[in-house]
């Protein structure tokens, strides 16, 4: 039985890594440069950030069967915690907490199709 656990656990590690990589290719293919993929900070890991021009962009990744699993997936303590890393990276690369930026959630259902969600957070 736990060869069938970690075969899941295996399988849902490498859709969530091709529907990041989908969600950067998107990215790029409209003209963002792509900084980071999985940054690790104080508050936890931000799958993608971005550069649109001057503003830095922060993207959640989720991946469900549908988008309104995926889009359930994403709490409010999360959010909170992407934040923190968010400031968190502003203060290691030399960015002010004046930087414009954004949060968004790429949502990815099943069939590979991707629904991107630009500030997603509200305001910034």
């Amino acid at each position: 039985m736990q060869s069938v656990a970690v075969n899941r656990g295996q399988a849902a590690y490498h859709a969530g890594l091709a529907a990041e990589n989908s969600v950067a290719s998107n990215y790029e293919g409209r003209g963002y440069a792509l900084l980071d993929r999985r940054w690790r900070g104080g508050g936890g890991e931000i799958d993608l950030i971005a550069r649109d021009g001057e503003e830095l962009v922060f993207i959640e990744v989720k991946k469900s069967r549908s988008f309104a699993a995926a889009a359930e997936r994403l709490g409010a303590r999360q959010m909170q915690r992407i934040c923190l890393s968010a400031q968190a990276y502003l203060d290691e690369r030399g960015f002010g907490q004046l930087t414009n930026m954004r949060f968004d959630v790429a949502l990815v259902d099943g069939g590979g199709a991707m629904r991107i969600v630009e500030n997603a957070f509200g305001e910034s």
